[in-house]
This record gives C-alpha cells, sequence and structure tokens, in this order.
C-alpha cells in the first residue's frame, strides 16, 4: 500500500474557510499521471498540487479535479507554505520547476511571494460563448491571453453578475477574468472555469499575470492591491516588475494526513 503525505492550505488569506483552499502532496518519486488525476478528483478542490524534490529545486505540477493545468498561483503559494511550515524548509527562498518555467516563492515573515512571468493580455474580439455566458452585459475591454478578460464599468456589476456555466464550458481558452476599478482597492476581480471543473474560483494567482499588467498600465502604477470578490474572497498584493508578476499573499494550514493507495 502507498502512503502519500496530504495538506490542505487557504492561501491569500490568513484565516480559515477564506481564500482559495488547495491540496498540496508532497512526493518522493513521480507517481503515475492517471493516480494524480485520481487524487485530484477525489479531492474535489480547484487545485492539488504534487511535487518532487530535483537537486536544489523542485518539480511542480497542478491538477483540477479534471484535468492538469500549466500554472496555477494559489497551489503554489500552498506547495511553499508546505515547505516552509511542515517540512522544515530552511531558506526564505523556493524555486519550483514547471511547465510554465521557472517560478520562485520568497517569504517575508507571514508573506509569501510568488514570482510569475507576465502575461499581457491583447484586445480580441469577445466570442460567442463569453458574452453569452455573462449574460450579454455591457463590457467595455475585452482582451485575452492565457483567458479572456473582460473589463466592466464598476465594481458592482463585478459582485452581481451571475454567468452562465454550462455555455462557459465550450469556450477555447482555459477560462474568463472579469475585473473593474474599485474605491477601496485598485481593481477587483472574478475568474470562472467551468470547463476545468472550476465553476468559479475563490482566487486565482495566475489570474494577476494577465491583470496586473493591463491594470498597471491603466492606472499608471506598478504596485497594486486587489480583491477577488468571490463568496470566500481574497486579498492579493501585487506588484510588475519588468516582464515578471509579483503575486504577494499568506496562507494557513486546515488540515494535515495521508493518503492511502
Amino acid at each position: 500500500m502507498l502512503s502519500i503525505p496530504i495538506y490542505q492550505i487557504d492561501t491569500f488569506t490568513s484565516q480559515a474557510f477564506q481564500g482559495n483552499a488547495a491540496a498540496v502532496c508532497p512526493l518522493t518519486d513521480w507517481i503515475e499521471d492517471s493516480m494524480m488525476q485520481a487524487i485530484a478528483a477525489e479531492n474535489n478542490l480547484s487545485e492539488t498540487a504534487f511535487f518532487v524534490e530535483e537537486g536544489e529545486c523542485f518539480h511542480i505540477r497542478w491538477f483540477t479535479p479534471t484535468q492538469e493545468v500549466d500554472l496555477c498561483g494559489h497551489a503554489t503559494l500552498a506547495s511553499a507554505y508546505v515547505l516552509f511550515e511542515s517540512l522544515s524548509y530552511s531558506k526564505d527562498k523556493i524555486v519550483f520547476m514547471s511547465k510554465s518555467g521557472e517560478l520562485s516563492v520568497n517569504r517575508q515573515g507571514d508573506w509569501l511571494t510568488l514570482d510569475f512571468p507576465a502575461q499581457p493580455p491583447k484586445p480580441c474580439v469577445m466570442p460567442d460563448a463569453v458574452i453569452k455566458g455573462l449574460g450579454g452585459i455591457a463590457y467595455m475591454d475585452c482582451l485575452c491571453a492565457e483567458d479572456y478578460m473582460v473589463v466592466l464599468k464598476d465594481e458592482t456589476e463585478v459582485r452581481q453578475l451571475e454567468p452562465n456555466f454550462e455555455v462557459l464550458k465550450v469556450i477555447n481558452l482555459r477560462g474568463v477574468i472579469i475585473t473593474a476599478a474599485s474605491n477601496e482597492y485598485d481593481f477587483v476581480t472574478r475568474f470562472f472555469a467551468p470547463k476545468y471543473g472550476i465553476d468559479e474560483d475563490p482566487v486565482t494567482g495566475s489570474a494577476y499575470t494577465q491583470l496586473m499588467p493591463y491594470w498597471s498600465k491603466r492606472l499608471e502604477k506598478s504596485v497594486l492591491n486587489a480583491k477577488q470578490v468571490s463568496a470566500r474572497g481574497g486579498e492579493v498584493h501585487c506588484k510588475l516588475v519588468g516582464e515578471r508578476v509579483l503575486i504577494s499573499g499568506q496562507a494557513i494550514k486546515f488540515l494535515q494526513g495521508e493518503i492511502y493507495i
């Protein structure tokens, strides 16, 4: 029987039951892809991260309940938290190798900072499925990179929007970001990825690699504070540095256990 450690970490929050929950499974060696996918489906969280130590860094992979993804922010933050807080990693910087290249996480007190490549979105024509999935709402801009990013006129529209997730399942990109300027924060956002088994993701670290280049240029600021206004909610502090985005948040352990297979 195979035993695998598992942790569930709430990220982009300092309190349990808020932010975005991710499962983390440290491995000594890689297991079959089908087994990792089955574990992610059993966990039924937006992401389950698996990592293996390789020399001075860690190779990391992320799975939604339905498939593997190329980049995930909150599960990387959760993995770093597990290494720092539960596995006695002594340095203040962790380097992860991934399908999206080299990623790093720095620790400064209770805050962890992801260093991710920026993905500047480009203006695009909004597909019919996105228009219908968002209920035909009026918008200011539509852009795309890894996801479609739809800019709405105000924060209230972002908070009140009720998407049709069945329609959004057929889009050709990973998901849909909606966003607007905010009075309390620099901007607010929500993220939908039903084709990956995630109707609404509570806090989506990787989305800020697209949001930051847009909002930094529009607001003429390189340091921004954002709020993902999902039901659980989460605060994200971001900084644009050249072609990289620094994404900072806190995390807290919710559970720790073992998987037996």
